[in-house]
């Protein structure tokens, strides 16, 4: 492969730190590279360098004379004076860019709903965000450098961007690294992973999955880390080795060699355990909503924002929501709260139901803004319960990543990241049973979600979660829901794969505009699509529903009796029989599964 650009030597010091220390790598045909670490480690420092946007303390970034270097900065860099159009294509005609099946499916991809005539600055930061990736992609690079590409995109978002980049070059073609906190996006679309820290760059074959294996046979081998964050690790590889990433055929993800490193890992919840506590702290009724509408915000023609929705939320559910855009779910998360009353419907809430709300915007810190850290977790609750365990106030703290240092900072001096990590914090301390998180991911890097992800495993409550990251939903929420724009909430049984083909079907046979010349995304409907189903259709549809209706009942009641079986099995200690009624559960659990996807088909012809 050849030689594209690299780094030689280079040091990069900060006052009395340094950031990177003699680094040497490079960048070379076909390379797709994933860069991580903690917050502050370097990452987007290295990156910068290698783009040639800033000059290292010592060493020098060569690159091939004709290599062209694409960069998107995690910060705002476009003009705000120009219209999304100029923005994109400068001066272009219309039909001059609109010939290019590439950039007609790039401008599809990512700013079809974006007004072309709008003034940048008046764009939302997702929408911004958009633009100055299509400004990139549309150009022709060699190379592409891509700083926290995924902030502010929504999950298909993040998935078209992680198929136009696998599919942007030939295999032996081209290059990108990319700097996000997406799990997910960095196993989709990288074959390297590149770790910075403590002033080094560490090399891995393959994409997270591979990566947080190579890194703990690395960490037991040189036997230099201590237990706690080991075992952190151990139960990240677990949850990698059952969940959705470990059911992809990837070959650079070695499963003989993760069986071995966590054969005696639980799993990462006790969901029993936890759903019994859960019980016991809310009693029977959390939160419903029952035939909720409201209408969008200032809207005189009564469109509505929720058309008729019901959600009831159980001692112990976790809830993952996902949608577009503007469909509603953070508001959806204020009507749970009572901060909004519905136009039509109702609230009901459990007596014993605390709930707490970790928001985008984290201004909850203002009024502690002259505190320090520690300060601000010990004035809530000096010990606090995590599955059983008892943590004092600074084991606590130090769990999400204060080191003892840390915790002497003020709020004021904080980062984005560790000002969500400490209020997500302040939240928990205070104990609430109902927990709401809006974004959670937001400015953490990939350690930290690892550690949020396993102070939430050992909390029982009941949880709903909105996020644009597949991988955080998929890590700690047992099932997901769909706002699709359509006023309706609607169940995803096969989870955020089914919403996103949820979306490309709504889309297909949509047009894009661009300065009033519409180009085509997605091609037309099928002709059933376009009449409808028939009336034997639907009777069929009707027909099926009904049996599934049923089946689904007594699967309900074979759960039941499972769940009352292995309690017993539980207090008589025999767990031969708790380990085949489990099996029995998971093969109800994989019934379960098929006859909901059925029931969803079944619903979709008779459109209800």
């Amino acid at each position: 492969m050849a030689h594209l650009l690299g780094g030689e030597n280079l040091t990069v010091s900060y006052a009395t730190r340094t950031v990177l220390d003699g680094v040497t790598l490079g960048l070379e045909e076909g390379d797709r590279i994933g860069m991580v670490g903690r917050n502050g480690d370097g990452k987007s420092t290295l990156m910068r360098l290698l783009a040639l946007r800033s000059t290292p303390d010592a060493g020098r970034v060569t690159k091939r004379g004709d290599v062209n270097v694409g960069y998107l900065d995690q910060s705002d860099v476009l003009d705000g004076d120009l219209t999304v159009g100029a923005a994109i294509v400068g001066d272009q005609a219309d039909y001059e860019w609109a010939r290019n099946p590439r950039i007609r499916e790039i401008m599809g991809g990512l700013v079809s709903d974006v007004d072309w005539h709008a003034n940048v600055h008046a764009l939302s930061g997702g929408q911004k965000r958009r633009v100055a990736l299509a400004k990139l992609l549309i150009e022709d690079h060699d190379v592409i450098m891509l700083d926290e590409p995924t902030n502010h995109l929504d999950v298909e978002g993040v998935a078209w961007l992680a198929r136009h980049l696998k599919t942007r070059w030939r295999a032996n073609q081209g290059a990108f690294l990319v700097v996000t906190h997406d799990r997910w996006f960095l196993d989709e679309v990288c074959t390297k992973t590149w770790e910075v820290h403590d002033g080094i760059v560490d090399p891995f074959e393959g994409g997270y999955a591979a990566y947080v294996l190579a890194r703990a046979e690395r960490d037991r081998m040189a036997s230099v880390v201590e237990s706690k964050r080991q075992q952190l690790v151990k139960k990240e590889l677990a949850w990698l080795r059952r969940g959705a990433p470990a059911r992809t055929s990837k070959p650079k993800f070695r499963i003989e060699a993760a069986n071995a490193l966590i054969e005696d890992v639980p799993a990462p919840r006790d969901s029993m355990a936890l759903n019994k506590m859960a019980t016991a702290r809310l009693g029977k009724d959390v939160l419903d909503l029952e035939h909720v509408s409201l209408n969008f915000q200032g809207a005189d023609d009564g469109r509505k924002l929720f058309d008729n929705i019901t959600l009831r939320l159980a001692p112990g559910e976790r809830l993952g929501l996902v949608g577009v855009n503007g469909a509603g779910k953070t508001t959806l998360l204020k009507l749970l709260n009572g901060q909004i009353t519905p136009d039509a419907g109702k609230l009901k809430r459990g007596k014993t139901v605390v709930t707490a709300v970790l928001t985008q915007e984290v201004k909850e810190l203002d009024d502690v803004s002259d505190l320090r850290v520690i300060e601000v977790i010990e004035r809530e609750k000096r010990s606090f319960n995590v599955g059983g365990r008892e943590f004092t106030a600074g084991q606590l703290v130090e769990q999400l990543g204060f080191t003892n240092q840390k915790q002497w900072t003020p709020v004021k001096d904080l980062s984005g990241g560790e000002r969500r990590r400490l209020q997500l914090l302040r939240l928990l301390v205070g104990e609430p049973n109902v927990l709401m998180l809006d974004e959670p991911t937001n400015d953490l890097d990939t350690d930290t979600l690892a550690a949020v992800e396993d102070v939430l495993d050992g909390w029982p409550g009941t949880l709903v979660v909105v996020s644009h990251d597949r991988y955080l939903l998929e890590r700690v929420t047992d099932h997901q829901m769909a706002l699709l724009g359509d006023g309706k909430l609607r169940g995803l049984p096969g989870g955020v794969d089914q919403y996103l083909e949820l979306r490309e079907a709504a889309l297909a046979g949509s047009t894009v505009t661009g300065g009033g010349n519409p180009v085509t995304s997605g091609g037309s409907a099928p002709a059933a699509a376009q009449s409808g189903p028939s009336e034997a259709e639907k009777r069929d549809a009707r027909k099926a529903k009904n049996r599934i209706e049923r089946q689904l009942g007594k699967l309900d009641q074979a759960e039941k009796k499972l769940h009352d079986l292995m309690l017993k099995s539980t207090e008589a200690s025999d767990f031969d029989a708790l380990a085949e009624q489990n099996r029995q559960l998971k093969d109800l659990a994989g019934e379960r599964d098929a006859l909901e996807l059925e029931w969803l088909e079944a619903v979709e012809v008779l459109g209800e």
